[in-house]
């Protein structure tokens, strides 16, 4: 399959091969770029797809709306809370005690320029879901993605969604990470920002220590979804400013997600970022810093080795 460059010219239907026999893993699927990217993906006929989120109600509507086509595919839901590490072990335990193989997993989950605050573990809010969940759910899962990378004709994947909010960060400030920090103006958006670097940085020591998985991260593009519903007024206006003429439907917003999932690896380079639709992503001083990169992963290591 070509390397898409435009929304237009990735179309889901026909551009996702068949994907029998693969288990696929995807968090924060009820609502938003999740669910859109469950509803597609079960269109090729994956044998599972394991979706996690803290509405069962929302979560029950999604495999409704899969159970109303002609997919086959089963749907697996997991509650998982991502503000509380020990959920996040617990949903990952679930999961390896459940599937004997997991394909693909794209780590979808987020939230944006919430106000200053804590998870249940004390980690600034935002690092804490954004990337901390997601390091430890990658973790617990890792021996079920190594198993499956090691059969025949293996191709295993970890899709991690950044965004060009990393361009908001120019380091990862880890004394920082344990505190409520306000960073000034636009706090919660550096704040963000931070977050979306490390999933970059992450997805880069991920293809560098794991090189028979494929890891990288995208950026969705501006998308109408649930995750800006939640802003300030202030952060609204300030986004609307930002973004004016680049907002997109969460139909074409999931498109750079399926296609890094689902096109001919050939067309993947493991460790890199992605722009929609399959295009190289823009860098920055900070997002090419190995150094920084390395010691994002010893700091992540630390913080979820207890749980492990």
């Amino acid at each position: 399959m070509p390397c898409h460059t435009t929304f237009a010219s990735f179309n889901p239907d026909s551009d996702i091969p068949d994907l029998s026999e693969k288990v696929i893993l995807i968090t924060g699927g009820t609502a938003g770029l999740g669910t859109e990217t469950i509803l597609q993906l079960a269109k090729h006929n994956p044998a599972r797809i394991i979706f996690t989120g803290r509405n069962a109600a929302a979560a029950e509507a999604v495999i409704q709306s899969v159970k109303s086509t002609p997919s086959k595919t089963e749907l697996t839901f997991i509650p998982c809370d991502f503000t509380s590490l020990d959920n996040v072990r617990d949903a990952g335990k679930e999961i390896l005690a459940r599937n004997t193989r997991l394909d693909i997993l794209v780590c979808n989950a987020g939230v944006m320029a919430l106000p200053k605050g804590l998870t249940k573990d004390g980690y600034e809010i935002q690092f804490g879901i954004n990337h901390i969940a997601h390091a430890l759910l990658i973790q617990t899962v890792l021996p079920l993605l190594l198993q499956t990378a090691n059969e025949p004709n293996a191709d295993v994947r970890i899709i991690s969604l950044s965004s060009l909010g990393f361009t908001l960060a120019t380091t990862i400030d880890f004394p920082l990470l344990k505190i409520e920090h306000d960073m000034g103006a636009l706090g919660a958006l550096k704040r963000y920002g931070q977050t979306k670097l490390a999933n970059l940085l992450y997805a880069q020591q991920l293809a560098k220590r794991y090189p028979q998985i494929t890891s990288v991260a995208v950026h969705p593009g501006v998308v109408n979804t649930e995750l800006g519903r939640g802003l300030s007024a202030f952060y609204k206006y300030f986004v609307q400013i930002f973004t004016v003429g680049q907002m997109i439907s969460v139909q074409d917003g999931a498109k750079n997600q399926l296609w890094a999932a689902t096109t001919d690896k050939a067309q993947l380079v493991s460790g890199a970022f992605y722009e929609p639709v399959g295009s190289k992503g823009r860098s920055t001083k900070a997002s090419q810093d190995e150094e920084l990169a390395d010691r994002l992963w010893e700091w992540t290591e630390e913080q979820v080795k207890p749980f492990l």
